[in-house]
């Protein structure tokens, strides 16, 4: 298990200025990003133990950021 958040920048560099220009313009692709953002900081935050969680609710939380992680991906495809 890595401690490093999973920062959509970093996920996908190539895309930034994409994502930015899709935030503004498109608003399923702004509530996904930001869906994506407050998750993957609580998986951070239980990971860290900054705000600790049972592992069963971590474990949904990190597939619910894998699967925003898939529909992004795949709105940035096209």
């Amino acid at each position: 298990m890595s401690h490093t958040p999973h920062e959509l920048a970093e996920e996908f560099p190539e895309h930034v200025d994409q994502m930015s220009a899709l935030k503004q313009s498109d608003a399923h692709f702004a509530k996904l990003f930001e869906t994506y953002h407050d998750i993957n900081r609580a998986v951070h935050r239980a990971e860290t133990n900054v705000e600790p969680i049972d592992t069963f609710s971590e474990t949904e939380l990190r597939k619910k950021r894998g699967a925003l992680k898939d529909e992004i991906w795949s709105y940035l495809q096209g």
